[in-house]
């Protein structure tokens, strides 16, 4: 092993155990609080969440939280007055699955039943009552009312300050709230905006940036892997096939980016990427004929049907076969058991493909009935549903989900 390699690993293993101390003492300083501060422990808990930490502190995070509503008795609209406070415990004990009935935020509201205007000069409140309105249930209206109140007068905060950071903190808000942000991208995002902060605590945003870069560093070995598969596949020698492998791997890291996932997250790139270009026969490069020999042959997933397949096809047909008995030999038990239910979920979209291409080859219209029947299928949910579960470990399991 080369000096540079063995340099790296020791580079790593020092940042991994500063990492590990790290954790340390912000358990101590962020879950050592319940009995004496609990605004200030859900403003941490917030903040864990934001820099992308959450997943080293799931324990004592529902620990904290279940001691917190517990505390509460049910007398969620004694939470204080303030905007923020309030709007933020909303969120966070929603977002962890404890009920907060919607109605802690009628203190806020004027005699006709709008939002004080007065909470308008409040921004931090504002902001924070906006990413609590996205965590409403069907029929509760004063979140629907909260999210337009909201959204409205912050898009005029954002274009009238003069505050650079802070337009820019509200029109990042705006274009991606919490609930639909990709957790890395807000994470390091976030960094700055908590390091500008006279209160943050030191040891947590030195353990983030020092945890987002031990993590950057595995996910880009993790799409130098998968890129040089792809490359090595070399289809564009028999097809002109989209090389999307870097925004694949991108999408993937949107489910799941913790390390622990890393096999799943490069079996899952792998059949998204072979669902792409199986799509793109289907969709422009073979003829019905072909593609009626071709979903035969995925039925049946023998290297034998291969060769009633022209070239183009054969090279793609081999690959499958090659990727998914890769999956099955490497993978653990549980892992060859689930390998089972993404063929599956690939054959059944194959034939959905072929629905869609026989309809279209007879000029037929379907029905209502007959559309929803193939559609579903075709979006390749069901594919990408199974294939995410084969690399979660002991999470992916019956006794997981």
């Amino acid at each position: 092993m080369c000096t540079c390699v063995l340099l790296q690993q020791k580079i790593q293993e020092r940042r991994q155990k500063q990492v590990e101390e790290l954790k340390e003492v912000v358990r101590r300083e962020v879950f050592g609080v319940a009995e004496r501060d609990v605004s200030n422990q859900i403003k941490l808990i917030d903040a864990v969440q934001r820099l992308g930490l959450s997943y080293h502190f799931e324990i004592e995070i529902e620990e904290a939280l279940k001691h917190i509503y517990a505390t509460n008795h049910g007398c969620h609209d004694d939470y204080g007055q303030d905007l923020c406070d309030v709007s933020l415990y909303f969120r966070i004990l929603r977002q962890h699955g404890f009920y907060v009935p919607c109605d802690v935020f009628n203190k806020f509201k004027d005699e006709r039943g709008n939002f004080q205007e007065c909470l308008v000069s409040d921004i931090q409140g504002m902001l924070s009552l906006y990413e609590a309105s996205h965590y409403g249930l069907h029929g509760e209206e004063i979140l629907d009312q909260a999210l337009v109140f909201t959204t409205s007068h912050l898009k005029s905060m954002a274009t009238q300050t003069s505050n650079i950071s802070l337009a820019e903190k509200i029109s990042c808000a705006l274009m991606r709230p919490l609930q639909k942000s990709l957790e890395r991208l807000h994470a390091r995002h976030y960094m700055s905006i908590y390091d500008d902060k006279t209160s943050h605590n030191k040891a947590l945003l030195e353990l983030a940036k020092l945890d987002f870069n031990l993590l950057q560093s595995m996910h880009k070995k993790e799409l130098s892997e998968i890129s040089r598969w792809w490359k090595e596949l070399d289809f564009s020698s028999m097809l002109p096939v989209r090389d999307r492998i870097v925004e694949l791997y991108f999408w993937v890291m949107g489910m799941y980016f913790e390390p622990q996932y890393s096999l799943g997250r490069k079996i899952l790139t792998k059949v998204i990427a072979l669902s792409s270009i199986l799509d793109d026969i289907y969709d422009a490069y073979g003829t019905f004929e072909e593609l009626e020999v071709f979903t035969e042959a995925i039925g049946r997933w023998d290297v034998n049907a291969m060769y009633k397949l022209p070239k183009y096809m054969q090279l793609f047909y081999q690959t499958i076969l090659n990727v998914f008995e890769e999956f099955e030999t490497k993978g653990t038990e549980d892992e060859v058991y689930r390998v089972h239910y993404v063929k599956e979920a690939f054959k059944a979209l194959s034939r959905a493909y072929f629905d869609e291409a026989k309809w279209l080859h007879q000029e037929y219209i379907p029905t209502i009935e007959e559309h929803l029947r193939v559609s579903l299928p075709s979006t390749g949910l069901y594919l990408l549903a199974a294939a995410s579960l084969v690399g979660m470990g002991e999470a992916g399991t019956k006794g997981g989900l």
